[in-house]
């Protein structure tokens, strides 16, 4: 009987993971489950974002259902007391380094996206980004020149495990889809890209199967925009993944639509929607639920094995989309709980 930690965190973190949660009680899958506070309401009860009960919880869980972090009252604090410090401590407390990201456009949605509805239509991709390494991670700091300017440095690093852990996922990743792959960088300037692309050459051999090609990340952008269809699993590193998926989430319609998880070696992975806390509309039931429904479909899949639970989630989500349910983001009118009630009506 598999344990799911669920951290619903702050703003419309609650609303979003307890209609997740509804959904996956609804499919009888046995499951067990267990909250623990996160984020500010973390720090609110217990002094820190990420307290010790709650690494507890996540310790023992097969799989961690993560709703939303972030206030405005607590930007003051210290770095390290900042809720968002909560997601960064999980993904390093359990090894989780690699980030998927899938970008679709839902039948019935395409005046959502900020493309053209006949391109926008085509949409279909995974982004696979690295999580725990590049400049985000390097050595960085603050100082002063000779000529007594003031100047600021950030590390920019990978080792070949890094790269070759994450382009194995990337890989694994394409052979359950498409079989393409393209391997972002910007090796034309940098010297981690360069190693970047022949450590992704290299693994490439154990995967004949997949095509794999290779982009600059300021081209991927353009194409992105350009013709979002030609993609199928994007893989790149930290920097660049994040702007990237970013870009691809409007590309796709509502940030409301589009789901992630975090994975490590070892099967346990975090699932959260990509979209904020939202707290200036924090418990009033206008939070669309489906990225964090869509986030438990992936949990299913990639950490407890139940592909075939999680395809009836995915298609329930797509009939309510197709049959005209809609959230305030997506043009419509319903509420936190009426649009998981749609979907619950399909499953």
């Amino acid at each position: 009987m598999a344990l799911i930690a669920i951290l619903a965190g702050d703003g419309i973190g609650p609303e979003v993971t307890a209609e997740a949660r509804r959904v996956l009680e609804a499919l009888d899958l046995g499951l067990t489950f267990e909250e623990a506070k996160v984020g500010g309401a973390a720090y609110e009860a217990a002094g820190h974002p990420l307290p010790p009960e709650t690494l507890e919880v996540a310790g023992r869980a097969d799989a961690l259902l993560f709703g939303a972090v972030g206030d405005p009252r607590f930007d003051t604090l210290e770095r390290a007391l900042r809720p968002e410090q909560a997601i960064l401590g999980l993904r390093k407390a359990f090894g989780l380094f690699a980030n998927l990201r899938p970008a679709r456009l839902f039948e019935g949605l395409e005046d959502a996206s900020s493309l053209r509805p006949d391109i926008a239509r085509r949409i279909d991709m995974v982004i696979v980004r690295e999580l725990t390494g590049d400049v985000y991670f390097g050595a960085k700091g603050r100082g002063t020149t000779e000529a007594g300017l003031r100047e600021g440095h950030d590390l920019m690093r990978y080792d070949e495990e890094e790269v070759a852990r994450i382009a194995r996922v990337g890989f694994d990743t394409a052979m359950r889809r498409r079989r393409r792959l393209l391997s972002v960088d910007k090796a034309n300037v940098l010297e981690t890209s360069q190693l970047w692309r022949d450590v992704v050459i290299e693994v490439a051999k154990d995967y004949p199967e997949v095509a794999l090609e290779h982009m600059y990340v300021d081209n991927c952008a353009m194409q992105l925009v350009r013709d979002p269809g030609q993609f199928d699993v994007i893989l790149t590193g930290n920097l660049f993944g994040d702007i990237l998926s970013d870009q691809a989430s409007m590309c796709a319609g509502s940030i409301g639509m589009l789901p992630s998880a975090a994975l490590g070696a070892t099967g346990k992975g975090l699932y959260e929607p990509i979209h904020g806390s939202a707290p200036d509309i924090a418990g009033q039931g206008k939070a669309n639920p489906c990225a964090a429904i869509l986030s438990s479909a992936m949990m299913l899949r990639h950490s407890l094995g139940l592909g075939e639970a999680a395809d009836r989630i995915d298609a329930a989500v797509a009939g309510a989309i197709r049959d005209g349910a809609r959230t305030g983001d997506l043009g419509g009118s319903l509420s936190t709980r009426a649009m998981a009630d749609a979907i619950l009506a399909r499953l």
